[in-house]
């Protein structure tokens, strides 16, 4: 899954997930690992450069099968590891307008949000729209609607287009 901050990868994710029988990655959560320190200490101290190459190292190495992945929102940046998702499986953009998303993020000075300081978030979404859309099998409308609801949508996505059996 790839989309802005905010939107619900993770929360869909892990419904998702649970509807398939599937394992749940989240890649933020590999990162923070590896590095042994929170996104947003990241890009303070290494910055924007250094974190999308980081970022994208932990896609690339991502091998998973029968796995539900939730990506960090700038993932889009990186040909290379959209790419290598899309080699082994659908990608699903969720997307909902800025105004959902910004009443959705309650920590945006510490959320490890990859974007450029006094930066709004409306600005950021107008930039990643296009790539998501780009790299995305298909996209879903989040706004206005629960995660069960997406994950719904998703679901018939995937066995209408994709032939998943479920």
């Amino acid at each position: 899954m790839i989309g802005m901050p905010g939107v619900g990868k993770t929360t869909v994710g892990i419904l998702l997930a649970e509807r398939l029988g599937y394992a749940f990655l989240d890649t933020d959560d590999t990162i923070q690992a590896r590095e042994g320190r929170r996104l947003q200490q990241i890009i303070d101290t290494d910055g924007l450069a250094t974190f999308g190459r980081i970022e994208e190292c932990a896609i690339l190495s991502v091998t998973a099968q029968a796995h539900v992945i939730a990506t960090g929102g700038s993932v889009v940046y990186s040909e290379k590891a959209m790419q290598h998702l899309k080699s082994g499986a659908a990608v699903c953009h969720l997307d909902a307008d800025p105004k959902c998303l910004q009443a959705r993020i309650d920590n945006m000075d510490n959320r490890g949000i990859a974007m450029v300081p006094g930066e709004s978030l409306a600005v950021l979404y107008a930039d990643r729209r296009q790539l998501y859309l780009k790299f995305a099998d298909f996209s879903i409308d989040c706004n206005n609607l629960s995660p069960n609801t997406v994950v719904q949508r998703i679901l018939d996505i995937l066995q209408k287009r994709f032939h998943y059996r479920l």
